[in-house]
C-alpha cells in the first residue's frame, strides 16, 4: 500500500514512519521540514507547502495522512490566524484533493483539546466539544472539514489524540510529561501550575499504534475516535514522574506548585477505538519516563531550540 504522509518529518511521524517500513508498506512525505529531517534516509522527502499539493499530486496513494498544522496551544495563541488555515482550512483542501485523486482513506491528527473543560466521567467522541481556545477550535474545524467529505468509496478517521509524549528521533520537550522529564534533568525540580487538572496522557508508542490500526481497518469505518493511554491528573502525572525519575538518578526530586488557574481540563473514554480499530494501549507514563530516560544519549542538548516548536514557529512568523 502507498501512502502519502504530510508533516511526516514532525515529532509523531519520526516514530510512525520506521515502523510502517518495518511493515512493508510504501511511505513517501510532503513536509517543510521546520524542525529538520530524521527519518530514514530512503525515505522519499518532498519539501513543499501542503497548500501547493493538488490531485494530481497524490493520484496512486491509498491512503494520505495528516500529520501537519500547528501542534499545541502556545503556537495557536501566537498567531490565531496562521493556526485556523493551517488546522482548519489545510486539512479540508487536502481531503477535497485526495477525493478527486481516488484516495481511499484520509487521517487526521486531531486533539482531545477540542473537549475544553469537562466534568465527572471520561467524554465519548459523542459528549460535548466546548473548547473556547483557538487550538482546540482550529482542530474541530478540521475535523469536521475533513468529515464532510466522507461517503461509500472515502472513508475518512479523525484521531482525537492526548497528549503525545516519549522519545522521537525528532525530539520535544514542550509536552507535558517530557517537560517534566527535561526540568528533573536540568534543575532537580518540576514546577506545576494545577495539579488538580485531568489530561488524556498518549505515549508515542500507542500513538504509532492507534495510526497503524486506522490505517489497517475496513474501509467502511470512518467517524471520530479519542486516542490515550490513560486519563492522569497533573498532580499525578508528576507524582509518577518524580518516583520514577529518583529511582533513575538516585537523585532527589522536588515540586514546586503555583495553583494557577487552567480552563482546560478533560478525560476521554477509548471504548470506540478498542471496540472498532482493535486499539488497546500498552504503556503507562512510567513506561513513557523510561523511554525518554534510555534514548538520552540521542538528543543531547536540552537547550536545543529544535525541541521547542514556538521557538522555531515564532523565528518563520515574527
Amino acid at each position: 500500500m502507498k501512502i502519502l504522509i504530510g508533516g511526516g518529518a514532525g515529532y509523531v511521524g519520526s516514530r510512525l514512519i520506521p515502523k510502517l517500513i518495518a511493515l512493508g508498506y510504501d511511505v513517501d512525505v510532503v513536509d517543510l521540514l521546520w524542525f529538520g529531517n530524521h527519518l530514514p534516509k530512503k525515505i522519499k522527502v518532498i519539501k513543499k507547502d501542503l497548500f501547493d499539493i493538488s490531485a494530481k499530486d497524490m493520484e496512486g496513494y491509498e491512503q494520505f495522512i495528516f500529520l501537519a498544522g500547528l501542534s499545541n496551544d502556545p503556537m495557536a495563541e501566537y498567531s490565531p490566524a496562521k493556526n485556523f488555515i493551517y488546522n482548519g482550512a489545510l486539512p479540508s483542501y487536502l481531503a477535497y484533493e485526495a477525493k478527486k485523486a481516488g484516495v481511499k482513506r484520509f487521517i487526521y491528527a486531531s486533539s482531545c483539546s477540542v473537549y475544553g473543560y469537562t466534568m465527572g466521567k471520561p467524554y465519548d467522541e459523542e459528549a460535548p466539544v466546548t473548547c473556547e481556545y483557538p487550538y482546540g477550535i482550529s482542530k474541530l474545524q478540521g475535523e469536521r472539514g475533513v468529515l464532510q467529505l466522507q461517503d461509500k468509496n472515502f472513508s475518512v478517521i479523525a484521531l482525537r489524540k492526548g497528549t503525545v509524549s516519549g522519545y522521537s528521533p525528532r525530539m520535544r520537550f514542550d509536552l507535558l510529561v517530557n517537560t517534566m522529564f527535561k526540568a528533573v534533568m536540568t534543575n532537580g525540580k518540576i514546577t506545576v501550575n494545577n495539579p488538580a487538572i485531568w489530561r488524556p496522557v498518549l505515549d508515542i508508542r500507542d500513538a504509532v499504534t492507534i495510526y497503524i490500526k486506522a490505517i489497517q481497518a475496513d474501509y467502511s469505518i470512518s467517524g471520530v475516535f479519542n486516542a490515550a493511554s490513560g486519563n492522569y491528573t497533573v498532580g499525578q502525572t508528576v507524582d509518577i514522574v518524580k518516583s520514577v525519575m529518583e529511582k533513575l538518578t538516585r537523585k532527589k526530586i522536588s515540586i514546586e506548585v503555583k495553583g494557577m488557574k487552567d480552563f482546560r481540563n478533560y478525560k476521554v473514554s477509548i471504548k470506540k477505538a478498542k471496540v472498532y480499530l482493535g486499539y488497546t494501549p500498552q504503556y503507562s507514563i512510567k513506561d513513557t519516563v523510561k523511554d525518554i530516560f534510555e534514548n538520552k544519549k540521542e538528543y543531547g542538548d536540552f537547550s536545543n531550540e529544535s525541541f521547542y516548536n514556538i521557538i522555531i514557529f515564532k523565528k518563520r512568523y515574527k
